[in-house]
Parts: C-alpha cells; sequence; structure tokens
C-alpha cells in the first residue's frame, strides 16, 4: 500500500513495466517531481487503497484488452505495445473473498481458461502475486498450484524464476513473501511466468533480498529482465 511513498525504491532499476499489488487508485498517487513520469497507467480494483496498478515507462502503451472479465478479481488482461514485440500481460492479485471455493490459485486457473485463445494466438507475461504455491496443493481440488503450473507449461508458458535459477515449484531457494514481515516465515508465492518468446531471451531474475525491502514490505519484488 502507500505506494507513492515506494515507488522511487523500484523505479531506481529503470524498469520498462511495473505490476504493483494492493496499489492505491492513481488519482491518490502524487509521486515526487524527481522521479520519472510513466507513459502510461492501469488502474483496477474495487477498494481505491488497494487494487491492481500497471506503470509503463520508455514508451511503452497499455490497454486493457476487451475480452477482460471483471469476475476473475484484479486479474487483468492488458495489450502491451511501443516494444519490440506486442504482448499480453495478465497482472495478477489472485485474491476473490467471495468466491470461497476458488479464492486465490483458483482465480487464476479460472481465468487461464476464459483467456486461453489469448494464450494461443499472442506472446503472454502472466505477472504478479499468486498467493499460490504447489507446497499448499490439495490434490482433490481443481486448479490447485501444481495444475495451472501443468496448464501453463503445456502451452509453453514457465516461471522467468524457475528456468533461471533451475528450481522445482515448491523448493525455491528465493522467498518473495514473508509473513507479518517476520524473517522465519518466508514463502514464494510471487511469479513471472513467460511464452517460450521471451524465455529465450531471459537475461537475468532477481528477488528483493529481506533486509532490502523489509521496511517497505512484506513481499519482495522480481525483477525479470528479457533482451
Amino acid at each position: 500500500m502507500a505506494y507513492r511513498n515506494k515507488a522511487q525504491f523500484i523505479l531506481a532499476f529503470q524498469p520498462d513495466i511495473v505490476v504493483v499489488q494492493e496499489c492505491e487508485n492513481p488519482e491518490r498517487l502524487k509521486f515526487p517531481a524527481d522521479l520519472p513520469e510513466p507513459t502510461d497507467i492501469i488502474w483496477h480494483g474495487e477498494n481505491p487503497h488497494k487494487g491492481v496498478g500497471v506503470f509503463a515507462y520508455n514508451g511503452y502503451k497499455l490497454k486493457i484488452h476487451k475480452s477482460h472479465n471483471p469476475e476473475f478479481k484484479t486479474i487483468i488482461p492488458i495489450k502491451v505495445t511501443g516494444g519490440n514485440n506486442d504482448f499480453m500481460l495478465f497482472a495478477v492479485w489472485a485474491n476473490n473473498p467471495r468466491d470461497k471455493k476458488f479464492q486465490y490459485v483458483g482465480q487464476i486457473w479460472k481465468a487461464v481458461h476464459h483467456y486461453e485463445k489469448l494464450l494461443k494466438h499472442n506472446l503472454s507475461i502472466w505477472a504478479g502475486d499468486f498467493n499460490s504455491n504447489s507446497i499448499w496443493d490439495k490434490p482433490k481440488r481443481e486448479g490447485n498450484h501444481t495444475t495451472l503450473v501443468k496448464f501453463l507449461a503445456e502451452r509453453d508458458i514457465h516461471s522467468a524464476y524457475h528456468n533461471f535459477y533451475g528450481q522445482q515449484h515448491g523448493s525455491e531457494a528465493h522467498p518473495t513473501y514473508f509473513l507479518y514481515r517476520h524473517e522465519d516465515k518466508p514463502y514464494h508465492m510471487d511469479y513471472c511466468f513467460s511464452s517460450k518468446h521471451f524465455l529465450d531471451r531471459l537475461v537475468h531474475v532477481e528477488v528483493g533480498a529481506y533486509a532490502d525491502w523489509r521496511a517497505y514490505s512484506d513481499h519482495k519484488p522480481i525483477i525479470v529482465n528479457f533482451r
């Protein structure tokens, strides 16, 4: 929350696109004058203090795709243009308390089926807080983390982090979330899944260190660099 107070630390990495969960409505954002202005912004949510914000820089442009289904809370299909390749960015914050059976990763499970045609015909990136990991799989529940990973893999979409570090889901060495900001309660639940086109151009993946980001959030940023 209060992204206006944290943007400077993210923008120090000179990103092209930033996906922020629990982001305040842009009308409430007041960036310091010395920070670069985004070339485009998309924000979606019901609570003006906590939605999904996507910020583009360096000439990139954003547009919510016409197929957007607001039923899947804060999973936003966005057409990204202005770079070497147009692609679909799915900005993710998997959180829908109203849908008891599918409130976390189940939201993404529903979304990947709804947007399956977009996955077939477009380069795509799914980035954000999935609120999931295979360690929490419930085998009898439709659409757990492992089945989601398999569904995406069958469409040649894979986690940039796991690809870069050669890690298995459920055995990640770099936590992205610390419950109550406690260092002894680490989890990996934020991801950047990418089409093979991008993975073939993957240069580096970095997860923010606990000590560097503890003061700003219980989550740590995933920074993914494609050439």
